[in-house]
């Protein structure tokens, strides 16, 4: 068994042989054709149990691998893996592996579930005290008679410092466009598998009781970063305003990442938070004019906001395609790992503690911002009751973060309603900040003054929000804690 340290880059096809023939790649390269035949069961039991199960045959050689897959994280892949040399394109899986103590009797029902055909070139880099396997993929994933197209850059560390991984990527994005890659090829043949998805929700975020506060900021930026990259692939793909929204949606929980760590992290990466807030509120524009054109009915004002929909669509896959933009999710992977906490006051010792006790007090904190805050909700102002409504965002993200910390059973029960309450509170907050802003946002687009423009505000009266929204907060400050 052994680990391995992956940077994985997406390329278009068309700019791959003018990354093959620069002069970063020194030498000839060892090309190599591969097919893998993946395997799992018809329920697809290895990869729920987080791993992937292949035979790679290149010429008459065949190596099969057990990827532990559920360790990996966006972009960077850590993992582990179990390789032997095999016969035929039957599996061996015997006690050495660990997938039939996983699975049981289920392991006789495992068969081929897709194939993967490459051809690999690959080339040995030295980029400063670090030596690096470059692996250059293009091929094609195929389940039946339906396929998708591979072209991707691996950058994997032999020896060294990881930071050389992105040192030398940026040298590759210098020469021609990359995207961070978040898949690997194992998940993307089970999305071909499946349905293809308008949207993809955040996932819960992999932690233990031996996690630290430090490794855990990494694994929940990771979880936000996959969020982002898959949905920002649907959004250029398809224009899907689902996709917009939860891009908007990984944004928002990546920078309540950094606010919630900042007990460990200081004031560090505040470039990055700064692009994230610019990217935020660039796709804003055109989630304004989602919300609007639910919102409208029929006839002229309706055809006016869906010409102006795709205006700013248009405008969304530009700025996602330029360089600001394309840079900022590798670059806060950078940043995450090659972070040093004992550069900021007290951010080692921060970074050492367990999750758990860091998660309750960062709770805590989120908590009392929203009690404080919300005093006396019905009588504040909209720019206080939209102070409120950011801290209660901030806490739901934490509580959703920190959740797998709580598993006891009075813990998880209290988290349930405690999210119930805090939702609600979300839910009326937002219709109350959606009926202050809509005379701004309909005057900002030229169409205040058209006809049926005045539904196109909030949802109801402002005294029945601001009445339910009082219920909804002193709900919330009678829930126990979860934590």
């Amino acid at each position: 068994m052994a680990d391995e340290v992956e940077l994985k880059l997406e390329i278009a096809s068309e700019d791959a042989e003018k990354f093959a023939a620069s002069d970063l790649l020194a030498g000839a390269a060892k090309s190599v054709r591969q097919i893998s035949i993946y395997f799992d069961t018809p329920d697809h039991d290895v990869a729920n149990a987080g791993f992937s199960l292949r035979i790679r045959r290149s010429g008459k050689k065949r190596i099969q691998t057990i990827k532990a897959d559920g360790a990996s994280a966006a972009g960077l892949f850590i993992r582990s893996e179990w390789d032997r040399a095999v016969e035929s394109d039957t599996p061996v899986l015997d006690y050495a592996t660990p997938l039939p103590s996983l699975l049981g009797d289920k392991v006789d029902a495992i068969i081929p579930a897709f194939e993967v055909e490459i051809d690999r070139r690959k080339w040995n880099i030295v980029e400063g005290d670090a030596i690096i396997e470059l692996v250059l993929d293009r091929g094609q994933i195929t389940v039946g008679d339906r396929r998708s197209p591979v072209c991707e850059i691996e950058l994997e560390l032999k020896a060294g410092d990881p930071a050389a991984l992105f040192t030398f990527a940026r040298r590759i994005d210098a020469i021609v466009p990359i995207r961070l890659g978040v898949l690997s090829k194992s998940e993307r043949g089970y999305r071909l598998i499946q349905t293809a998805p308008s949207k993809v929700s955040a996932h819960a975020v992999t932690l233990g009781g031996d996690t630290t506060a430090g490794e855990a900021l990494g694994l929940i930026v990771q979880s936000c970063i996959r969020q982002f990259r898959l949905n920002e692939t649907l959004l250029l793909a398809n224009r899907n305003a689902d996709a917009l929204h939860q891009a908007r949606v990984a944004l928002r929980r990546l920078r309540s990442a950094f606010s919630i760590f900042k007990p460990m992290i200081g004031d560090a990466a505040m470039d990055l938070r700064a692009e994230l807030r610019w990217l935020a509120s660039e796709l804003g524009n055109a989630r304004d004019l989602d919300v609007l054109l639910k919102r409208a009915e029929g006839g002229p004002l309706y055809e006016r906001i869906a010409a102006m929909r795709e205006t700013a669509y248009d405008q969304v896959c530009e700025l996602l395609s330029a360089t600001r933009a394309r840079s900022l999710m590798f670059d806060v992977t950078a940043w995450i790992a090659t972070a040093n906490w004992s550069e900021e006051a007290g951010g080692e010792r921060q970074a050492n503690r367990p999750a758990r006790d860091f998660a309750a007090k960062a709770l805590d904190r989120y908590r009392r911002k929203v009690k404080r805050k919300g005093r006396n909700l019905a009588a504040l102002d909209d720019e206080m009751r939209h102070e409120v409504r950011k801290s209660a965002k901030k806490l739901r993200y934490a509580a959703e973060f920190f959740t797998p910390l709580f598993e006891r059973k009075g813990e998880k029960r209290r988290y349930k309603r405690f999210i119930k309450t805090l939702e609600a509170l979300q839910d009326q907050l937002g219709a109350l900040n959606d009926l202050a802003t809509a005379p701004a946002l309909l005057t900002r687009l030229g169409i205040a003054e058209s006809p049926g423009a005045d539904e196109l505000g909030g949802n109801g009266k402002r005294a029945r929000l601001v009445e339910a929204a009082a219920d909804a907060y002193e709900d919330f400050i009678d829930t126990k804690r979860f934590w």
